[in-house]
C-alpha cells in the first residue's frame, strides 16, 4: 500500500515532540530561525531530539542561515536532515555536506520543474504557500499549479494550510510523497494540541487507504 509520509514541524517542546511520534509522524522539525514564533534555541535541539525514536527522522529548518550557525545546529542533532526556507542556492545547500530538503514558495509565475532542475541535489521539494518573510504562512495554496506525478522528478512534501479537514483532498488530488503540517495541529503557535495531531494523522491514514483499496475476491 502507498503510504503518505507525515512531517508535523514547529515542535519546541519534548511533549509534543513524543506526542507526534506516538500519533505517527514520520519527522519532526525543529525550526531554527530566530524570526519564528516557534524558535527553537540551538541548546535545546539535542534535548528534543532525544525524544524520537530510532527511524523517526528529525528535520532542521533554516532560513539564509551563516553556514557556522548551520554546522553548530547539526552538531547538536548529527542525524538530522536539513530543510532550507530562504534563499539559498544549490551550492549553499550542498557545501553543508547532509541530505536536504528544499522549500519552494509557490507564488504566481514559480515552477515546480524549474525549481527542481536548479536543486538536483535535493532529497525532496517542500511546495509550500507563498508568504511575506520567509517560513510557511499557514495558508492553502492552487494545487493544480503542482505538476502530476508522473511528471515530478523527486519526491515532492506537500505544505500550506493543511490540517485535518483538508488533507485527504489535499492527498487525493496531489499524490505528495509526504505532507507537512505545523500550524495546523497547534493550540497556539509552537504549542501543538495531542488531538489535533492525532486527528491529523487518521486522516492522512484514511486518505491512504481510500487510495490503495484493499483488492476483493472475485466471486
Amino acid at each position: 500500500m502507498r503510504r503518505t509520509r507525515i512531517k508535523i514541524c514547529g515542535i519546541t517542546r519534548v511533549e509534543d515532540a513524543t506526542a507526534a511520534v506516538a500519533c505517527g509522524a514520520d519527522a519532526v522539525g525543529f525550526n531554527c530561525y530566530e524570526r519564528s514564533p516557534r524558535f527553537v534555541e540551538r541548546g535545546r535541539l539535542r534535548e528534543l531530539a532525544r525524544a524520537l525514536p530510532p527511524f523517526v527522522t528529525p528535520v532542521l529548518l533554516f532560513v539564509n542561515a551563516a553556514a557556522e550557525h548551520v554546522r553548530a545546529c547539526m552538531a547538536e542533532v548529527p542525524h538530522a536532515l536539513l530543510q532550507f526556507h530562504g534563499d539559498e542556492t544549490a551550492a549553499d545547500c550542498e557545501r553543508l555536506g547532509r541530505p536536504y530538503l528544499r522549500a519552494v514558495r509557490m507564488g504566481e509565475g514559480v515552477d515546480l520543474l524549474d525549481f527542481a532542475r536548479s536543486f538536483p541535489s535535493a532529497m525532496a521539494l517542500l511546495a509550500d504557500a507563498p508568504a511575506a518573510g520567509f517560513g510557511g504562512g499557514g495558508k492553502v495554496f492552487d494545487w493544480a499549479r503542482l505538476p502530476a506525478p508522473g511528471q515530478r522528478t523527486m519526491p515532492l512534501v506537500l505544505a500550506g494550510g493543511l490540517d485535518d479537514t483538508n488533507v485527504g483532498d489535499a492527498i487525493g488530488r496531489v499524490r505528495p510523497f509526504a505532507v507537512d503540517v505545523s500550524s495546523g495541529v497547534e493550540s497556539a503557535p509552537g504549542i501543538k494540541s495531542g488531538e489535533r495531531m492525532r486527528r491529523f494523522c487518521a486522516a492522512v491514514r484514511q486518505a491512504d487507504r481510500r487510495e490503495n483499496p484493499e483488492p476483493t475476491e472475485a466471486a
